[in-house]
């Protein structure tokens, strides 16, 4: 009766056991599945108290192994096969195994197949000295876990139940989570899965910590990557903003300008000021100038009047004497007119500094102080200023050579010139130059000698020396050619003054003798001619003191280079120029009978 009792119970028992652990799945081939058959009829046989290899009934298998065979497959991997799992929760697909290497203890271990592998983050750039840093310490492994062994052979079939059923609950002392799996089917797949990563965690920190150590790293270094490229679109769409901001304003400035035109004065014009518009000024440059002196009160306002008159083309370079706050329209109308150029003076060739008068005819010839006295004046009628013939007498009289602006190669000689108010002779440069009539005296003849001197530079002065003369002296020999000859003997007659200086033959010009003269004749006479002064080249040899005259260009460059030849007297024997070049004396005063008899040396005395 009791035995009938014991299998009713040992049949319920396994009846429930079956229910609550059922496997959908083929934990092992067919050869396992049959070796594992084998073994459970035989344990369930030993169990029942059949005697050992009886045939169990059909349609049972044993739950549990016998503490010793339990023990053997705690380790065998074959016997629950490895969990893969497909990428989850953000970490890259891989393999999940139980640990042949320690216990097993519920949870999963996760195996990389290639080691470590994060597809997202495959293609992350490199940061070296990211990666140079001190690695994070790694937590002591915990230690491992010894398997599970029964040393309770001889207990009844009611604590290994007892122990199955506490074991579904805790999952620590069942190996593997085998029931939790067998109890919860696919959706305790799942759960087994957390439970395992939990688990792996814990048995496995070197690993599993280290692993999560280098992807939070990558993972940081991807979140401040991307922190670093939002705060540079910030920046960058900034600046546009700004950008744009100001070309709205701007085209906005633009636009209602464009209505309301340019700021402009109002009412009477103002005192006259001179403007000045230098070589290659454009419109604007001249408009910008007018602002500056106070004649117009922006740009604009004489720019768009200027556009408008086609005669703003004709306009040269130099000064111009234009009314202040004055209209746009009103400023380019009184800078076209005739009279508004000022400052602007032509010197001719063989010009002196001081006035002269014609013995023939008694006229006056204006010399290059009045000439400038002229083109200083400014306005018209009462209100007319101009700076007088004798100002600038005065002021080219000064011992200030610097301020006279007298270039450093003419300095010495100018300091040993025995006439102070002829110390600037030859030193303005025949020809057409503009100087500003608003300064002083002094100011304008500064102006003018810089100017000259630059001019004269020019031509090579400075280096030109084959003659034995220095640039002051090859300018006031300059000075006689241009008195003495037509353009054409120009390069002759300077070949006669290095011939004569060259043999200390005075030169015996009567240039020279006028030059002191207040009337000039072609011909001197023989009590002119006898005077002695520091200009007078027939009672002295050598060059006079100063240039007598503002010579030409073409005149210094053929003192600079003469026309080879060895002539040492010329004469001019008609009206119209010829000039006649000789070696031999008796054939100059041959030439100097036919000039004679041509009337050009009638002295009128």
């Amino acid at each position: 009766m009791n035995d009938r009792w014991l299998r009713a119970e040992e049949r319920l028992r396994r009846s429930t056991e079956e229910r609550r652990y059922r496997r959908s799945d083929n934990w092992a081939e067919p050869d396992d599945r049959a070796a594992h058959s084998a073994q459970n009829r035989a344990v369930r046989g030993s169990e029942l108290g059949a005697p050992r290899g009886a045939e169990p009934r059909p349609g049972r298998r044993a739950r549990h192994a016998a503490p010793d065979e339990w023990g053997e497959r705690e380790d065998d991997t074959t016997v629950i096969p490895a969990y893969r799992d497909e990428y989850e929760d953000g970490y890259p697909s891989g393999e999940f195994a139980y640990g042949a290497d320690q216990a097993y203890t519920g949870g999963h271990r996760y195996v990389d197949p290639d080691g470590y592998a994060e597809p997202e983050y495959a293609d992350a750039e490199y940061d070296e000295d990211y990666y140079d840093q001190e690695p994070l310490p790694e937590p002591e492994p915990a230690p491992r876990r010894a398997p599970q062994r029964s040393g309770q052979r001889g207990r009844g079939d009611r604590e290994e139940t007892a122990r199955s059923r506490s074991g579904a609950r805790t999952g620590r002392k069942q190996t593997g989570g085998k029931q939790a799996a067998r109890k919860s089917g696919a959706r305790g797949a799942g759960a087994g899965t957390q439970r395992s990563r939990k688990q792996g965690s814990r048995d496995e920190p070197s690993r599993g910590r280290s692993g999560r150590g280098r992807r939070s790293r990558v993972a940081s270094r991807k979140a401040a990557e991307r922190k670093r490229r939002r705060r540079n679109l910030v920046y960058v769409g900034t600046v546009f903003v700004v950008l744009f901001a100001v070309a709205v304003v701007y085209a906005g400035y633009k636009f209602i300008g464009g209505f309301g035109g340019p700021d402009d004065y109002t009412g009477a014009a103002g005192p006259l000021t001179v403007v000045r518009v230098a070589p290659g000024d454009t419109a604007e440059q001249i408009a910008k100038t007018m602002v500056d002196k106070g004649v117009v009160k922006s740009t604009g306002a004489f720019y768009q009047a200027a556009v408008r008159d086609s005669g703003m083309n004709s306009v040269q370079p130099g000064y111009y004497a234009v009314p202040t706050h004055s209209k746009g329209a009103d400023a380019v109308t009184a800078m076209m007119s005739k009279d508004a150029r000022v400052g602007n003076v032509v010197i001719s060739e063989g010009r002196r500094l001081h006035d002269s008068t014609d013995a023939n005819t008694g006229s006056r010839s204006d010399g290059i102080y009045r000439k400038i006295a002229d083109a200083s004046c400014l306005g018209s009628g009462s209100e007319k200023k101009c700076v007088s013939y004798e100002q600038l007498d005065a002021a080219g009289a000064s011992t200030d050579l610097n301020a006279l602006g007298v270039p450093q190669w003419a300095m010495d000689s100018v300091r040993q010139v025995p006439d102070r108010t002829r110390q600037l002779e030859g030193l303005i440069e025949a020809g057409t130059w503009d100087f500003d009539p608003s300064g002083t005296p002094q100011q304008i003849l500064a102006q003018l000698v810089r100017q000259s001197a630059q001019s004269y530079e020019s031509t090579g002065l400075l280096t030109s020396n084959a003659n034995g003369l220095n640039p002051y002296q090859t300018l006031t020999a300059a000075s006689l050619v241009e008195r003495e000859a037509l353009p054409a003997d120009m390069p002759r007659v300077a070949r006669v003054i290095v011939n004569r200086l060259a043999v200390n033959q005075p030169l015996q010009f009567d240039s020279t003798v006028n030059y002191t003269l207040d009337k000039l004749a072609v011909a001197t006479s023989d009590a002119d001619r006898a005077k002695r002064t520091p200009w007078n080249t027939y009672a002295m040899s050598g060059l006079p003191a100063t240039p007598i005259a503002s010579p030409s260009l073409g005149a210094l460059r053929a003192m600079e280079n003469p026309t080879p030849g060895p002539w040492l007297y010329f004469v001019t024997v008609d009206k119209q120029g010829t000039t006649l070049f000789t070696d031999s004396y008796s054939e100059h005063q041959r030439n100097i009978e036919k000039a004679r008899q041509s009337g050009i040396l009638d002295s009128g005395h």
